[in-house]
C-alpha cells in the first residue's frame, strides 16, 4: 500500500480524534454545573449569591482572555478561526472562546491541539460548592489534581494523559473561583509517540496558570 495514502489516512484520523477529544473535554467541563446533582453530599457551603468583585463581561473573550503564554508554543490554526460567544442574563452572565492550534514550526499531523476558555458570572447562587464537587469528581475519575495557591479565592489544575504506549490523549485544565466568578481554560491534544509531543504536565500547569492570571486580571479592567 502506498505510504502517502497511509499518511493521509493517519493525518485524518488524528484530526478526527483531536476533534472528538476536544468535544468531549468541553462537555465534561460544562458538566461541572450539574455536579452537585450527582454528588449532593459534597455540597455543604452557603448557597447565597456572592459578589462579582469587579469582574465584567466583554464581547470577545478570545481577545480579552487571549492565552498569550500558550500561543508562544502554538499558533492559531489557519484553517479554523477562533470562535467566541457572550451571553447576558439577570441570573448568569457567561462568555467563552475556543481555538484550534498547531505547534509553531511543527510539521506533523499529531501536533494539533485545542483550547477552550469560559467565564461565568453567577449572580443568583454561590458557585463554590459546584467547583468543589467538580474537583472531587475529576479526582475520582483518575485525573491528577493540584491546588494552585494565590490565584483567586481558590484554583486548581487538572491533568490526565490517557492512552497507550503509542497513542496519547492529553487533557489539562485550570479552574479558578473568585466570589461569584468562575473561570476555566482547558487544553486537549492527541499525538502518536515518536511523531509529536505536547508540552509536559509541568509546562502546561505553568502555561495555563499564567494565562489564567492574565485573563482574570483583564476582566477587571
Amino acid at each position: 500500500m502506498p505510504a502517502t495514502g497511509s499518511a493521509g489516512r493517519a493525518g485524518g484520523n488524528l484530526r478526527r480524534n483531536a476533534a472528538w477529544a476536544f468535544a468531549g473535554a468541553v462537555a465534561v467541563s460544562i458538566g461541572w454545573t450539574a455536579a452537585v446533582m450527582v454528588v449532593p453530599g459534597m455540597v455543604t457551603s452557603d448557597s447565597s449569591p456572592r459578589g462579582l468583585n469587579g469582574y465584567h463581561l466583554s464581547d470577545d473573550f478570545c481577545t480579552t482572555g487571549k492565552p498569550n503564554k500558550l500561543l508562544q508554543t502554538y499558533s492559531v490554526s489557519d484553517t479554523s478561526a477562533p470562535t467566541h460567544h457572550t451571553d447576558r442574563h439577570p441570573a448568569l452572565d457567561s462568555m467563552n472562546c475556543s481555538m484550534s492550534l498547531k505547534r509553531t514550526g511543527g510539521n506533523s499531523d499529531s501536533e494539533f491541539a485545542n483550547v477552550y476558555m469560559r467565564v461565568d458570572l453567577h449572580k443568583a447562587v454561590n458557585p463554590a460548592p459546584e467547583l468543589q464537587a467538580n474537583k472531587e469528581l475529576y479526582r475520582a475519575r483518575g485525573y491528577q489534581v493540584t491546588d494552585i495557591p494565590g490565584l483567586g479565592e481558590q484554583a486548581y489544575f487538572l491533568y490526565k494523559d490517557d492512552g497507550s504506549d503509542q497513542y496519547h490523549s492529553v487533557y489539562a485544565e485550570l479552574d479558578i473561583i473568585d466570589g461569584g466568578m468562575t473561570y476555566y481554560i482547558n487544553y486537549t491534544a492527541s499525538y502518536t509517540a515518536g511523531k509529536g509531543k505536547p508540552p509536559s504536565k509541568d509546562d502546561l500547569r505553568g502555561t495555563l496558570q499564567s494565562d489564567g492570571q492574565d485573563a482574570v486580571r483583564a476582566m477587571k479592567k
